[in-house]
């Protein structure tokens, strides 16, 4: 399991840094997570930063060297940090509890799969083009779904940063996972806060990941997402790997296994 992994944080124009992020690895799997503490709630750096602790430890107790089930795990993980955020609250008598989304992501075997609830975001590109991303569980993206009831009453002007959805709300969390996609050579997986892809064009991310290696597109694209907001930037973080393990199948050479 061959693969380049970078990351970056930035605390922008913003007070302090909520984000969260990291990846963990055996010989035959790897974790990638990422989390951003929701302003309006108290603490939300502590609820990412529990989440990605409690994501974390579950990793490295269960992958030995790999997961019996990634679906099971990714399912078992999100709900776990969820918990630990709400024990926080009660152990601490919070009148309010702190909030993080999160997305994280598992390559086991060549195949990727993940998870997310809240808007940080999962970008998969391929050949030069986006192959998969994450949809935000935000008021604004129901909005854009036709098959969704309550999409036609939702104002115009809703705000894209309305989450029906997060870890260490008083309801359970809104996730799913997905089914496994098998990983080619030079496929470039990244994980970002809102404040990256809010600023960004979709087409600019996708240049960038497929131009440049991800020690030298993630600091790029968060300079230029910091730019782009000014002094109202909000916290940028930003996790990319590209995957460079070849496809046993294309091994065309008949003298080597």
């Amino acid at each position: 399991m061959r693969f380049s992994v970078f990351q970056v944080t930035r605390q922008g124009g913003r007070k302090k840094n909520e984000d969260r992020m990291g990846y963990s690895y055996t010989s035959d799997s790897a974790l990638l997570m990422l989390a951003d503490g929701m302003g309006g709630h108290p603490d939300g750096e502590v609820a990412a930063a529990l989440a990605m602790e409690t994501v974390a430890r579950l990793f490295q107790a269960m992958a030995q060297p790999q997961l019996d089930d990634v679906a099971d795990f990714l399912a078992q993980a999100l709900m776990a940090a969820h918990e630990q955020i709400l024990r926080y609250a009660a152990d601490h008598a919070m009148p309010d509890t702190p909030r993080t989304t999160l997305v994280m992501a598992v390559i086991q075997s060549g195949q990727l799969r993940w998870t997310h609830c809240g808007d940080s975001r999962l970008y998969l590109v391929r050949a030069h083009r986006l192959l998969a991303r994450t949809q935000d569980h935000s008021l604004i993206e129901q909005r854009r779904l036709p098959s969704h009831d309550n999409a036609a009453a939702l104002p115009a002007e809703t705000n894209r940063n309305v989450l029906f959805t997060c870890l260490g709300s008083p309801t359970k969390p809104v996730f799913s996972v997905t089914d496994p996609l098998v990983l080619q050579q030079g496929d470039t997986l990244m994980l970002c806060s809102d404040g990256l892809w809010a600023s960004l064009p979709e087409q600019d991310i996708v240049a960038e990941l497929s131009q440049k290696p991800v020690e030298t597109a993630v600091p790029d694209l968060v300079d230029k997402a910091l730019q782009q907001a000014g002094d109202r930037s909000d916290n940028v973080t930003c996790l990319a790997l590209t995957w460079l393990t070849p496809d046993p199948s294309l091994n065309t050479n008949p003298d080597r296994p």
